[in-house]
């Protein structure tokens, strides 16, 4: 049977339509190390974890890396690439359920949601009513979304024809906005925008693209949601930023160091909320993502190339691998 490697657990769905495919092993860690001893041999992995290079190298019955879901930065494109290996994804699917966590941290960080419930926990009544002086609506703001992929769509939606929201976004594809937002330089975006939502993927261009200069150009109050990658933010300037009140807020879900250590700054923050990198995930979402993998798999399993191919450079070399 075909040896199936999943870093993690998937919906039960999705484990069902594996198991009835192949053998499906799930990595007892997440850890390179533990990657790379109990991955060897697979045929697909799926991927829910950063992939060593090294998962690549001598690897001849390695036919495809699935991402369990849309960001491919967990996958060494080049080392995959050189070894004649396809990468496929699950673009989109978990997109609404992200763009929902957008506009439930901007209302929580707007309406001083987590002193609010501190307070009237441990204090009182009156302690957690006092919060609602600095309360602030949503309708009326402007919402700059930086990256205006599946995620960035979705977001807009809401935001737009939801709370009624002005638009406004920066894309590397401006010409394929959507009706109702206005195109923005990045630096006239976080200098126009009441709420600042980071959507783009990590690339060379992204990392450190909200930097400490255009953090300095952000609205006093203004707000923050990053749900892209902990590396396109400065932390440094935004913790700078966020201790001295020069900004009103931010909403994190991603960092650059994952698992985010309990001492980090952001934890004694009030006006900060964290999560840690859960936005694009609730049962609905693992199961659209688990089963759309898990097709994926099957597909090239199959002998055919996946729908989701991010790297259709590959293909002669795969069909050298693999003739069909």
């Amino acid at each position: 049977m075909s040896f199936i490697f999943s870093t993690h657990p998937l919906h039960p769905d999705a484990e069902a339509m594996l198991k009835a495919a192949g053998d499906l092993r799930v990595a007892s860690a997440p850890d390179p190390e533990t990657l790379l001893r109990e991955g060897e041999g697979a045929e697909i992995v799926i991927v829910r974890a950063p992939i060593p290079p090294a998962f690549f190298q001598e690897a001849p019955a390695l036919r495809a890396a699935v991402r369990h879901g849309a960001g491919l930065d967990m996958i060494p494109y080049d080392a995959a690439t050189a070894g004649g290996v396809l990468i496929a994804n699950v673009p989109a699917v978990n997109a609404p359920t992200v763009a929902e966590h957008v506009i439930m941290v901007t209302l929580a960080l707007l309406r001083q949601f987590r002193p609010m419930d501190r307070d009237l926990r441990r204090r009182g009544w009156s302690a957690g009513r006092a919060h609602s002086d600095r309360a602030l609506d949503l309708a009326g703001r402007t919402m700059g979304i930086i990256g205006m992929g599946n995620v960035g769509k979705a977001v807009f939606r809401i935001a737009k024809y939801g709370f009624g929201l002005d638009i406004v976004a920066n894309s590397r594809s401006p010409e394929s906005l959507p009706d109702g937002v206005r195109f923005l330089s990045v630096d006239d975006l976080v200098s126009t925008a009441d709420i600042v939502v980071l959507c783009c993927p990590l690339t060379p261009e992204t990392t450190g693209l909200l930097s400490r200069e255009r953090i300095a150009r952000m609205k006093p109050g203004a707000i923050l949601v990053n749900v892209s990658r902990g590396p396109v933010v400065d932390d440094a300037a935004l913790i700078k930023a966020l201790e001295m009140g020069r900004i009103g807020g931010a909403a994190l879900d991603v960092f650059s160091t994952q698992p985010l250590p309990l001492e980090y700054p952001y934890f004694r923050l009030d006006n900060v909320i964290v999560t840690p990198h859960l936005a694009g995930i609730t049962e609905e979402s693992m199961m659209r993502m688990g089963t759309g993998a898990a097709a994926e798999a099957i597909r090239i399993l199959k002998g055919r190339l996946p729908v989701n191919l991010r790297n259709p450079e590959v293909v002669e070399h795969y069909r050298r691998r693999f003739p069909a």
